[in-house]
């Protein structure tokens, strides 16, 4: 059965030994996270903290995807599911896309904060980091708005510190779609109405924080990777669909100029992403709905790989997939974001080459996507005899086919993330990229013969394996 809310894929987690309750008292402020980003630089269990110093009885949840085992419990798959395999199944299911549906009320409901009572501090939002500029209220969240003139519904994720009672900055990047839909509030003279969702199913945060193309509805998404409609209600304060059984909502408004001081904050890429406060929007927060003994969904962020890694590498191979089949690119084997490349600057393409000159039309193929035009670096392609996600494969066809004078094109202006540490701070908006063609040419009259083990031989000794002594089942990949 597929997960309807964060506490049934917490119990799946519990089920298959993916969880680490822990009671003892912990202090939100640098313990809680500290004892996370060790625990996942281990690679550890998913932490549910029971006991958060001065929130009796507030509950604070991390590390929810940072393992292949997590993902593919969340992905509603077998637990020995390979990230591969799971971008397959999404770029399948997401072939028929489900709408939400609007029910009467839900869980979220249960208590409803409004005007004066809002007061974000009586929530566990943890401090990352010695130099974060405060605590971050949004860090594993989804971000609804609403375009002003088509009525199109987007879910991002952007980071939001908690600035005061009743007030989060939010950083909107260039060209996001929820900065699409703040630019359009410019002119209308009102602000635009928000709403953030923090503990729900994590497919949730799987699509806000892909890049889905705009005009495109989150909502259908998850719908279709879950193989069943998201209940949603309507806001107390906002006309937006809010998950019916999140954990927590946050409703409210944004002026589309008005800016206010905020960060730093330690970022995914493991650097921070300035120095000192920047000018950034924010969100004056009108109504606070969430559920009796809440979960606050959070995630340490860092450097890789943690769960923001797992997803966005996850998310990416997906739709940088689907868009290679939408452009109907041939002889495409499999694709790949590592998790290690921040799960944006780094993507591999394994493809069979069929004529001279594919392995480059793969290679600008993946740049002139819509996953792939944003932010990626390096571009990788590599033949059919290589799993695009056997990095080890990869790294001996990038040694061994590679000619850098043949293979490797230079393109010197692409667009770039905010956050990417290779830059200037002050000069961040392009980038360059680098197409690695890995692949023995197609067009080769001789080419280089691969070493390969005897069949016949191969199968007898798959039958007296363990008769050697191996405790283990064999498996050998050609």
């Amino acid at each position: 059965m597929p997960n309807e809310n964060l506490r049934d894929f917490i119990s799946e987690l519990e089920k298959n030994g993916e969880l680490l309750r822990i009671k003892n008292e912990v202090d939100w402020n640098l313990e809680l996270s500290h004892i996370a980003k060790v625990n996942e630089e281990k690679t550890g269990p998913a932490l549910l903290f029971e006991n958060v110093k001065d929130y009796k009885g507030g509950k604070v949840f991390v590390g929810a995807l940072s393992s292949t085992k997590r993902l593919a419990i969340a992905m509603n798959m077998p637990i020995e599911t390979t990230q591969t395999q799971m971008a397959r199944a999404w770029v399948d299911r997401c072939k028929t896309l489900i709408p939400p549906v609007y029910v009467a009320t839900g869980a979220v409901k249960e208590n409803i904060d409004i005007g004066d009572d809002v007061d974000l501090f009586k929530f566990p939002v943890p401090k990352f980091y010695e130099r974060d500029g405060g605590r971050y209220i949004g860090t594993f969240a989804t971000c609804i708005t609403k375009d002003p003139e088509t009525g199109w519904i987007n879910l991002g994720t952007y980071r939001m510190q908690m600035l005061d009672k009743n007030t989060v900055g939010v950083m909107f990047i260039k060209g996001k779609h929820g900065d699409l839909h703040r630019k359009k509030y410019i002119g209308l003279n009102k602000p635009m109405q928000v709403a953030v969702v923090i503990g729900y199913d994590p497919l949730m945060f799987l699509a806000s924080s892909t890049t889905i193309s705009a005009g495109e509805d989150e909502y259908n998404y998850i719908g279709a990777l879950r193989g069943s409609a998201v209940e949603v209600v309507k806001g107390e304060y906002v006309d937006l669909p809010i998950p019916a059984n999140a954990e927590m909502v946050l409703e409210g408004e944004l002026w589309p100029e008005e800016l206010r001081a905020e960060g730093p904050f330690g970022e995914y890429t493991g650097y921070y992403s300035g120095v000192g406060t920047t000018p950034r929007h924010y969100i004056n927060v009108k109504a606070v709905t969430y559920r009796n003994d809440m979960i606050f969904h959070s995630t340490t962020v860092g450097r890789p790989v943690t769960d923001t890694h797992m997803i966005q590498a996850m998310n990416r191979t997906a739709t940088l997939w689907s868009d290679l089949e939408q452009m109907k690119v041939p002889g495409i084997q499999s694709v790949y974001v590592p998790p290690e490349s921040s799960g944006r600057y780094m993507a591999v393409v394994s493809v069979k080459c069929m004529y001279p000159g594919h392995s480059d039309h793969v290679g600008n193929a993946v740049i002139a996507t819509t996953t792939g035009s944003y932010g990626f670096k390096v571009i990788v392609v590599v033949d059919e005899d290589i799993p695009a996600d056997d990095m080890g494969r990869v790294l001996w066809a990038m040694t061994t086919r590679m000619n850098p004078l043949r293979g490797c094109q230079i393109i010197s202006r692409a667009r770039s993330t905010p956050l990417d540490p290779s830059l200037p701070i002050g000069a961040r908006d392009i980038t360059s990229r680098i197409i690695m063609d890995c692949t023995i040419p197609y067009e080769w009259k001789e080419k280089p013969t691969n070493i390969t083990l005897s069949e016949p031989v191969l199968e007898v000794v798959k039958e007296k394996w363990n008769e050697y002594g191996f405790k283990d089942a064999f498996s050998y990949k050609a």
